[in-house]
């Protein structure tokens, strides 16, 4: 019998190989939509005034002349080997562009995440303890609000009540233009920032966690084991978080893994509400320039990425419940 760590590894080996065909297949249909898109790269690159032969030498540069078929297999070649291709509008390399702007969105949704689930975890414990009392249906109530909230109409909201009218926040980016640069006084300042986009990012999110653990949670307190445990002698407190709570938290987990894959969709909105300076931003500005290759290698980016932070919700799944085993 295989060790749990061998399994494991296996495990994440296996699903490593499984998402070669996956991006492959992420890279031809975005390949594929973007170049039926309309609009000419070339000619907004040369300008409204440009002549035809500045356009055509554009073209000829960035291999816009060649067949469909030819761009897309160098495409694929350069891809195997690191090589993202070249950004139309910034005039730098594609991965140097996206492994700029990914801390900014990591930083966006890390605090998003976790301030999510803190105030679904907390909220959903205190709601399954007494269903149908008038804290639960408070509760049940607001994140179905939260949930059908789109997040660029909260964003704006937000922007205009604690912005616009109150000025307690800043409307947008990522720092104060003559704000402090380094130190505690920078940390303060992007805190500032950041709890705009971060509440309104975090709003979606927590409704969903707050309904499938509150769901899971009262489902397990009525299992036959929860019974015993209280049989037992054990407390309330005990039996709630060490037993119920750990075992419900486990799809909770594999769900909210799948969701982070949309938060990343998502980032897209939030961060061009609030011009953050993340991935999301980067890519609503490729899409205005139609700067393809960074489009494409914002996609290629972000796909791989999704599985990973699919991947490693699985495991953190295996950490929570121990005989979650990998064969």
């Amino acid at each position: 019998m295989k060790s749990t760590s061998v399994a494991t590894l296996a495990y994440v080996i296996r699903r490593l190989f499984q998402a070669i065909p996956l991006i492959l297949g992420v890279i031809a249909i975005n390949f594929t939509l973007i170049h039926l898109a309309p609009g000419d790269p070339a000619t907004l690159l040369a300008g409204e005034f440009a002549s035809p032969e500045a356009v055509e030498r554009l073209r000829e540069e960035f291999g816009l002349n060649d067949p469909f078929y030819k761009q897309f297999l160098t495409y694929l070649g350069k891809v195997a080997t690191g090589d993202l291709g070249y950004s139309y509008r910034f005039r730098a390399p594609v991965l140097d562009i996206v492994l700029d702007r990914i801390p900014n969105t990591l930083l966006l949704l890390f605090v998003s995440f976790v301030l999510s689930m803190i105030v679904a975890v907390v909220l959903a414990v205190l709601s399954a303890r007494r269903p149908n009392s008038l804290f639960d249906n408070v509760a049940s109530s607001l994140a179905m609000v939260g949930y059908a909230l789109p997040m660029f109409w909260l964003g704006m909201m937000l922007i205009l009540v604690f912005s616009s009218q109150l000025g307690w926040l800043p409307t947008g980016g990522m720092y104060s233009l003559r704000g402090e640069r380094t130190g505690l006084a920078m940390v303060l300042d992007m805190a500032r920032h950041l709890v705009l986009p971060a509440t309104a990012f975090a709003a979606y999110f927590m409704a969903m966690a707050y309904r499938l653990t509150r769901s899971k949670l009262i489902e397990t307190l009525r299992e036959d084991y929860i019974r015993t445990a209280h049989m037992k002698g054990l407390s309330e407190r005990e039996v709630l978080f060490r037993h119920a709570l750990r075992n419900s938290l486990v799809p909770v987990i594999a769900v909210m893994g799948l969701d982070l894959g949309v938060m990343v969709g998502g980032a897209v909105v939030v961060e061009t509400v609030f011009t953050w300076p993340g991935v999301g931003r980067l890519m609503y500005d490729s899409i205005l320039a139609r700067d393809y290759p960074l489009l494409l290698g914002i996609f290629v980016v972000v796909s791989f990425g999704v599985i990973i932070i699919n991947l490693l919700a699985d495991l953190v799944a295996a950490l929570v419940d121990p005989r979650i085993i990998y064969d």
